[in-house]
């Protein structure tokens, strides 16, 4: 799925809308999605990304699509802002400074290896995210997290680490995907 430049600005709103309505009502907005236009409604999957400046502050996404576009990026920005466990709950005063981002997944591709050297041959470093899983533990990079690590076998290693994973484990099943992303213009 990729959407116009006229959808993106509408779902960025969307997210600041939806993280404006958790300040106030401690809750996600409803989203009335026959509202907006078809591409919009398509059922999709996404993560939304916040930033302070250059620091995370707050990531939430999905890997299986299963709701509108809309709605899904409604309910992510307001979870990153209010829901990962990682940070405190956004106060008001922060809403001026919070830079949002959203990535659109692709539908997630099975990739078939047989070591981590051949499973990093099989990647396409800043356009494939990786998701990785073994019994209940799995962990997902994003594209743009390949930009933190100078190899891949670094990337790999730390989303095993994310994972709870052993840097040595073998026999997990991994998948793939691409995303459309797009963020708010800083100022």
């Amino acid at each position: 799925m990729t959407i116009d430049t006229s959808a993106q600005e509408r779902l960025l709103q969307v997210a600041r809308d939806a993280i404006g309505h958790g300040l106030v009502h401690a809750a996600a907005p409803e989203i009335e999605t026959d509202t907006y236009p078809a591409p919009l409604r398509e059922i999709a999957c996404t993560f939304v990304t916040l930033h302070m400046g250059e620091a995370l502050r707050g990531c939430i996404g999905s890997l299986r699509a299963h709701r509108p576009l809309v709605a899904d990026v409604a309910w992510h920005a307001y979870a990153a802002a209010f829901s990962d466990a990682r940070f405190n709950p956004l106060e008001h005063s922060e809403l001026t400074e919070l830079h949002i981002h959203i990535s659109i997944l692709s539908p997630l591709q099975p990739l078939e290896f047989d070591s981590d050297e051949h499973l990093l041959a099989l990647l396409r470093p800043e356009t494939d995210g990786l998701l990785i899983e073994i019994g209940g533990q799995r962990a997902t990079f994003l594209p743009t997290v390949w930009s933190s690590f100078p190899d891949g076998r670094d990337f790999l290693a730390a989303l095993k680490n994310k994972a709870g994973m052993q840097a040595d484990v073998t026999g997990y099943k991994a998948w793939r995907y691409a995303t459309q992303d797009f963020a708010e213009i800083e100022d």
